[in-house]
């Protein structure tokens, strides 16, 4: 049996700094680069911080302080057996704006880390600045597009399943997280010479003990929650329209969140929103165009700023 990796694996090594940061009671790792206003990475499934190395040196050279975290569950954060409910997850990023020591902070979240996003310029709008999110329609709009796609979102039924998911996820080393990645993306991303470098990161990440469990318990809760009673009060908690600018970004490839669902998010834009729709890009734009997706969200924060 193969042996499990380390956390301090995901500390990889680059002209950002790594540190720990405590937030809403737990233990948040955080990669960080440059000065200026703050700008918090929020990242998405099955990656970790690192999928936001790219836009991590293109905000510093443009004059920002960007954070890239590890949510909660994942890489070398803590994994705690509970917590991964939308309002909890806000709150982690609501803690760490604060212990950072930065009034309000530019969002820019991919995948879950957008639904986080969206969440925390719902529930605490006075620590946000604006909103970048890739491949992350509003939650509810998520919500609508999974009744109306289950087939699109297979993966999200499966991942309902109690210890099955996890050991899906982690046997052979993370096989399936490499699977994953290559069916979700475009096919120019996938014979990129980086690619190979992608896989085997993420592959050795989601088998740090623990974070295979926690990234399910994200789509668990999910689902679950749409016939319990917190779900319906996040519900009501982020139907609302944010207070400040949101810039999506989506991939015309994307085969499990469907450009016609990002555009459904439209009732609850800010003002000043805007759309960009990148064509042969898949589910990760802000690796598989990253030049452009990182001229795009420096393009936006300096308008919103």
């Amino acid at each position: 049996m193969s042996r499990k990796p380390d956390p301090s694996v995901v500390r990889v090594a680059g002209p950002w700094t790594h540190r720990d940061v405590s937030a809403n009671g737990i233990r948040l790792h955080v990669a960080e680069l440059g000065e200026g206003p703050l700008v918090l990475l929020l990242h998405g499934f099955p990656e970790f911080w690192w999928s936001w190395r790219h836009q991590l040196t293109t905000l510093a050279e443009a004059g920002y302080r960007a954070v890239a975290v590890d949510l909660r569950g994942y890489g070398d954060s803590d994994k705690p057996p509970r917590g991964y409910d939308g309002f909890t997850l806000a709150g982690d990023i609501a803690g760490l704006i604060k212990a950072l020591g930065a009034q309000r902070a530019h969002l820019v979240g991919h995948a879950w880390g957008g639904a986080t996003a969206w969440t925390v310029g719902a529930i605490h709008p006075r620590l946000v600045s604006s909103i970048s999110v890739l491949a992350a329609p509003h939650p509810l709009a998520m919500r609508r597009a999974f009744r109306r796609h289950p087939r699109i979102n297979s993966h999200v039924l499966r991942f309902q399943l109690p210890i099955y998911p996890e050991r899906w996820l982690t046997g052979e080393n993370g096989l399936q997280v490499a699977r994953l990645l290559s069916a979700w993306s475009g096919p120019k991303w996938r014979s990129a010479p980086e690619f190979d470098e992608v896989i085997r990161r993420c592959r050795q990440a989601m088998t740090i003990p623990g974070v295979a469990h926690s990234a399910m318990e994200y789509f668990r809760w999910a689902v679950r929650s749409q016939i319990r009673s917190d779900g319906r009060r996040f519900i009501e908690a982020v139907d609302k329209p944010m207070q400040v600018p949101v810039l999506q970004i989506h991939g015309a490839l994307d085969p499990i969140t469907l450009e016609s669902s990002a555009r459904e998010s439209r009732p609850w834009l800010g003002p000043g929103s805007e759309f960009r729709c990148l064509p042969e890009v898949g589910h990760f734009p802000n690796q598989e165009a990253s030049h452009t997706t990182s001229r795009l969200i420096t393009e936006f924060l300096r308008k919103t700023s």
